[in-house]
């Protein structure tokens, strides 16, 4: 199995200056912080919030860790955990120092932030609901704890403390992922628990999504700049994503309270996380599959784009179209099924069903003829069968295996090449 290493999928561009930053078409706020969050008006935002803020609903935070301190999540936590063993028990300390990992804070204020006062501070998509904050560590983080390991832990722990739903803000830059995720994001789906990721950045060396963005049944999220245009480096792409969102001049709150713009699809998920609690708040007995479905089938088009696609999705979200439009019911989860994912790539590591046997008798043969012509060349003798299919099939199987070699040490370089 390939080693999974975790990967965060935002990055600090500068220190926010207040009014340095495009408000675009949104209006004017308290403060320039608030004017700066032009995805509030642009993509439907603040018109939902007539309709629906998200309480009532929760949504995890799979990171860094929430600080304590910033107003913005006065009230808003109310569960925490910590997976990789290194941070504080309630999953509120940064992983590794609020300075060197304030990640988490920006990515919850996006998703859940309450603001700091009247029109002031980061406001988050669904600033009605809830926050939980559970930590998990990264390369740097002194965490003993393979990261596979953390992930299964936080989604679990996020599932029974009664998570709407879970944002990833992660990738590892890699297709594929652990066993031990089949069972977790099926325990999350078991529990109608909706799962949105990032799908990771081209400036980070993710040229194409990885996991958990790779994985069926999840809301994965693509990001765009302010214009709405494909974020080359704040953005991945990927035949798995759902929808499109901000990712490049966005704000946050860090730990000590200060605000900083930032991009990354790690900023693009939690402001899809929160449309998803809008949605959850305004229809509550709507399953994830449908509040999934809603978010897709109401995004808006990309002018010039066949939808879906593999750097938008189904198109930029919008979320009062997505808590007010009438939108047809499915049945299934239309970002795939994970059970029969699992059923048809898993299935060569379940034991063999036992071959029947024909017990009936076999009658004797005929006697050999004594005479004997030449040997027929499409047919095994005893010495082609020792000195030509043998050491032919050695030859092909060791051939095989430094062929897959060879691919595997390629993938191996490149995928550490972007680590880098």
């Amino acid at each position: 199995m390939q080693k999974h290493r975790g990967m965060l999928a935002g990055a600090l561009t500068t220190l926010f200056v207040l009014g340095t930053v495009s408000a675009g078409t949104t209006p004017a706020y308290a403060d320039s912080v608030r004017d700066a969050q032009y995805w509030l008006a642009n993509y439907g935002i603040a018109d939902a919030w007539q309709h629906s803020n998200g309480a009532g609903t929760t949504i995890a935070v799979i990171d860094t860790g929430i600080a304590n301190g910033p107003t913005e999540f006065a009230g808003a936590v109310v569960a925490g955990h910590d997976a990789s063993g290194v941070g504080g028990a309630d999953g509120r300390t940064p992983v590794g120092g609020a300075d060197e990992n304030p990640h988490g804070s920006w990515v919850a204020s996006l998703a859940a932030g309450r603001g700091n006062g009247d029109g002031i501070g980061v406001i988050g998509a669904a600033p009605g609901a809830n926050l939980i904050s559970i930590s998990v560590g990264f390369g740097s983080s002194g965490s003993t704890i393979p990261f596979a390991d953390q992930i299964a832990d936080a989604i679990h722990f996020a599932v029974d403390n009664g998570a709407d739903v879970i944002n990833m803000s992660l990738t590892t830059n890699t297709k594929d992922w652990p066993e031990s995720w089949d069972e977790a994001f099926t325990y999350a789906y078991a529990h109608d628990v909706i799962v949105v990721a990032a799908a990771g950045n081209r400036g980070s060396g993710t040229e194409e999504v990885g996991a958990p963005a790779t994985i069926p049944g999840v809301l994965v999220v693509a990001g765009v700049d302010p214009s709405g245009n494909a974020s080359y480096d704040a953005s991945s792409k990927g035949i798995t994503l759902s929808v499109a969102a901000p990712s490049e001049e966005l704000v946050g709150v860090s730990p000590d309270g200060s605000y900083v713009q930032w991009a990354g699809t790690s900023g693009a998920s939690p402001i899809v996380a929160g449309v998803a609690a809008l949605v959850r708040s305004r229809y509550p007995a709507m399953d994830a599959a449908n509040v999934i479905n809603r978010i897709i089938r109401t995004a808006s088009p990309v002018a010039g784009e066949t939808l879906p696609n593999a750097t938008y999705g189904y198109g930029y979200v919008n979320a009062v179209a997505a808590v007010t439009a009438e939108v047809a019911a499915v049945d299934e989860n239309p970002m795939g099924d994970l059970a029969a994912w699992i059923r048809q790539h898993r299935k060569a590591e379940s034991t063999p069903e036992s071959i029947p046997q024909d017990t009936g008798d076999i009658p004797e043969l005929p006697p050999l003829d004594t005479a004997s012509g030449p040997p027929n060349p499409f047919l095994p003798t005893r010495d082609t069968l020792l000195y030509v299919s043998l050491p032919l099939a050695l030859f092909v199987g060791t051939g095989t295996l430094v062929v897959l070699g060879a691919i595997g040490a390629t993938r191996h370089l490149k995928r550490t090449a972007r680590e880098q």
